[in-house]
């Protein structure tokens, strides 16, 4: 399997880093309105983890969660993260396989999908709700996250996050350009700074991504029976969705 994230691995935990500290009051807050029904959190494309440790800190001790990432790159860095927390170790099961291809658990508690859903084309994303809402206990969430930019449009080049570690700094820049009526193309560009300023090396790296707002995911998931509502920081783009009769 090609990883997309082969050469940009090393970079993505700590780039990320600032917007986990805007999307993880959204996500505990969805977590903690759930039901008393059991079943299994599942998070989809887990990325390094930083979203499993926040399902976990959210959710009573021992509910067991499901960190699915086909990204051998990251799964390193979640497996890792998993391993060395004892609060995760014993209740985090991570998974190799892909957001269709994953065995769902037959009770799901909630689903989380942050940061992923446009590596879904549109059949993709209704053949996975398709999967997932029977599956919902009552009072099951799913929750998920819009990125920008909504609309197929360019994006001029923008540094996105910066980071220093040591002596170094690292960066994450990104501009995207249209490439069909629901696509983008993200041209990704992570740089390594010396003290000086100057660079020390740069990984460039593509990938595709599909587009959609608000009112297209909320008919899209009203489809399969979920009624959605904003939550966390207007900032993060973040929706949590539940069964139209709950």
């Amino acid at each position: 399997m090609d990883d997309p994230y082969a050469q940009s691995a090393e970079y993505i935990d700590l780039l990320i880093a600032d917007a986990w500290g805007l999307f993880a009051p959204g996500l505990s807050e969805a977590l903690h309105e759930l039901g008393g029904d059991t079943g299994v959190t599942v998070d989809l494309g887990a990325g390094t983890g930083r979203g499993v440790s926040v399902i976990c800190a959210s959710l009573p001790d021992g509910s067991p969660v499901l960190a699915v990432e086909p990204s051998p790159a990251l799964r390193a860095v979640l497996l890792a993260r998993a391993h060395e927390d004892e609060r995760l170790s014993a209740r985090v099961t991570v998974s190799s396989a892909d957001a269709l291809g994953v065995p769902l658990p037959d009770r799901v508690r909630a689903l989380v999908a942050m940061n992923m859903i446009g590596h879904l084309s549109p059949d993709d994303r209704h053949e996975l709700w398709a999967r997932v809402v029977p599956r919902l206990v009552r009072g099951g969430r799913v929750v998920v996250n819009l990125a920008p930019p909504t609309r197929p449009v360019e994006v001029p080049r923008t540094r996105m996050a910066s980071r220093s570690v040591g002596s170094l700094t690292y960066e994450g820049w990104a501009s995207a350009r249209a490439i069909g009526e629901r696509q983008i193309r993200w041209r990704m560009t992570y740089l390594t700074r010396s003290p000086e300023g100057s660079p020390v090396s740069e990984v460039a790296v593509d990938y595709d991504w599909w587009v959609m707002d608000e009112k297209e995911l909320r008919e899209e998931l009203a489809e399969h029976g979920l009624t959605m509502r904003q939550i966390g920081h207007p900032d993060a783009g973040m929706y949590v969705a539940t069964r139209a009769e709950e």
